[in-house]
């Protein structure tokens, strides 16, 4: 891993694990998804691999150290293979299209990372013999509020980031 990317992972890691806290404290985390901002929005910014590793590790680390995401039921196992996969879907595409459209990427990460939460959810909950379907469609509804900012917000850091050209050159001199 490069010295930026571990740079980036651990920024944009240790937001993952404060937002929540934060926005628990007044009872809406479970509505913005406030550790997906974060931890989506890294994989604009670094490879598949570092980017799909410090979303799957963050939510573990975070249930483990705060409670949040529960592992009973088993929410944090279920957000870390889900922003795993959305990391990884993101980072790819990025590698494969380079100027493809941010939202073009974006938005069928998150819908496939939701599709993949609400089933694992319900898997996990069959097996526990908790009442699935209501888990999986709780799920999927009460974070909607949170891929609306994810879809505002990350498109507008990543073109925020970008450094304009004429800054680019004259840096190379």
């Amino acid at each position: 891993m490069k010295h930026r990317e571990l740079a980036y992972c651990g920024l944009f890691g240790a937001a993952a694990l404060l937002l929540p806290v934060l926005f628990h404290l007044i009872h809406l985390g479970h509505i913005f998804m406030p550790m997906y901002l974060p931890l989506v929005t890294l994989a604009f910014f670094v490879r598949p691999g570092p980017a799909s590793l410090t979303a799957l590790v963050v939510p573990l680390l975070s249930g483990a150290a705060t409670g949040m995401p529960p592992f009973y039921p088993p929410v944090a196992p279920a957000m870390s293979l889900e922003l795993a996969l959305m990391a990884l879907i993101i980072g790819t595409v990025r590698v494969l299209f380079a100027h493809i459209n941010t939202l073009m990427v974006l938005i069928p990460a998150l819908v496939i990372g939701r599709i993949v939460n609400a089933s694992l959810l319900y898997l996990f909950a069959r097996l526990m013999e908790l009442p699935a379907k209501f888990i999986a469609g709780v799920s999927l509804l009460s974070g909607w509020p949170g891929l609306i900012i994810m879809i505002i917000a990350i498109p507008a850091i990543v073109r925020l980031s970008r450094i304009p050209k004429g800054i680019e050159e004259s840096k190379n001199k």
